[in-house]
């Protein structure tokens, strides 16, 4: 890091020596991780810096929105509106997951059989190193499953500020009603909070932000398609997990500026890999930072990634909000309907995701596919199957994956991937 920002930690309440603890790991893995890759995108910089500054900087950044009396929202779920957050000159920021931390203190509150994802948001709390959550004026928690829905009624003890929206489980009218409800429920909360009232022009503007975004992922996702490759999907995955922390007007500039050079690279014909690499679509579960494990084994192998059917990924990202609306009405209709395309395992039945998950293998050209699950994520594992038997209609190859945050089964892992790897290459 540039500075010393221990007084700032101190003054949000963080255990100083773990958060030193996190921080070498968190940047030991990433140097063996990322800075070790062969023919990186110049642009890739940048999000070095971004990840060496992630809880310095960037928190500093945010304090200072504090300051000029502007708010931070925080949430774990690409379900959650940023149109609304940036209508009312708040900041939405992605909050603390993706590692094992105070587990011992976890398991005090929570059954070592919760999801791997729900005991990792309480160990960055209950351990105090997330500055983001100490930070964030509101907590948004949505009820994506049964394990978030129960567990934030033990989360709501330990912070002062979170929301829980509900969301619906399937895809009909009354889903639909029960997802317009809620929008216009967390407005209204967004409205009481920052003292703003949301209208057509400031909603226009939160849309325009975050559409940017988003289109600035969208064209590096199509870039991917290219034979070779012309970025590691580790690369590709690290831009979309900073998309939940950084700035959106310099993170939409920085990762147009990655495309740009990424077209050079494809007009020369200039790849990451050599072109007959095995190319693989990653699909399943989200994966925040410092949650690695998987991609890097995955192109240590001599694969690369091509796409990920993710949260933090085109599931997350794939379509934009229509701002083409006149009113207030026709506008929150129109985030509504935007939403309430992700394809996310909560729903049942999820057709949707099946043809998303089988479009996404034509389109990016891979030889197979490798579903993630993380432990005790009981939708997304119990859907795997039927993942499996879909694309066992294409004849496209999939390796099942259920792992958690750490590391003792990458040697495992390892084996399978190297035998499903040689599968594809016969």
């Amino acid at each position: 890091m540039t500075s010393d920002y221990r007084t700032m930690w101190r003054e949000l309440n963080l255990d100083l020596n773990a958060h030193d603890a996190l921080l070498n790991v968190l940047g030991q893995g990433y140097q063996d991780v990322f800075m070790n890759q062969r023919n990186r995108p110049e642009g890739m910089k940048y999000f070095d810096f971004v990840m060496s500054e992630v809880h310095g900087l960037r928190i500093r950044e945010l304090l200072d929105v504090k300051k000029a009396n502007r708010k931070i929202i925080g949430s774990f779920c690409v379900f959650v509106p940023e149109e609304l957050v940036r209508a009312v000159d708040a900041s939405l920021v992605g909050l603390c997951t993706g590692a094992d931390f105070a587990m011992e203190k976890v398991e005090q509150y929570l059954p070592s059989s919760t999801c791997a994802l729900i005991k990792s948001a309480f160990g960055f709390k209950l351990g105090k190193v997330c500055p983001y959550i100490e930070s964030v004026d509101m907590i948004v928690g949505e009820n994506t499953c049964d394990g978030k829905k129960k567990s934030y009624e033990l989360l709501g003890a330990l912070v002062p500020n979170l929301y829980v929206m509900d969301l619906p489980q399937v895809k009909s009218l009354k889903g639909r009603e029960l997802l317009q409800c809620e929008y216009m429920r967390f407005k209204a909360k967004l409205e009481e909070l920052t003292g703003t009232t949301i209208g057509v022009d400031n909603l226009k503007k939160g849309i325009g932000i975050v559409n940017k975004k988003r289109a600035a992922v969208q064209r590096l996702a199509k870039l991917r398609k290219a034979v070779p490759a012309p970025i590691s999907g580790l690369d590709a995955l690290l831009t979309n997990q900073v998309f939940f922390y950084d700035d959106p007007q310099r993170f939409s500039d920085s990762v147009n500026k990655i495309c740009d050079e990424l077209e050079q690279r494809i007009e020369q014909g200039l790849g990451v890999t050599p072109p007959d690499a095995p190319r693989i679509l990653l699909s399943g579960c989200p994966m925040a930072v410092p949650n690695w494990k998987l991609p890097a084994l995955i192109e240590q192998a001599g694969a690369v990634i091509v796409g990920e059917e993710s949260c933090v990924g085109e599931r997350g990202s794939r379509h934009l909000t229509d701002d083409s609306g006149n009113t207030l009405a026709e506008l929150m209709e129109a985030i509504v309907e935007r939403y309430f395309q992700i394809d996310c395992a909560i729903f049942t039945p999820n057709q949707d995701r099946l043809e998303h998950i089988r479009d996404m293998a034509r389109e990016y050209k891979a030889d197979g596919v490798i579903h993630y699950g993380l432990q005790f994520c009981q939708p997304y594992q119990i859907e795997a199957r039927t993942v499996e038997e879909s694309l066992k209609e294409d004849s496209i190859p999939v390796l099942l994956i259920e792992t958690d945050y750490s590391m003792e089964d990458a040697g495992q892992l390892s084996t399978r991937i190297n035998a499903f790897l040689e599968v594809l290459e016969q």
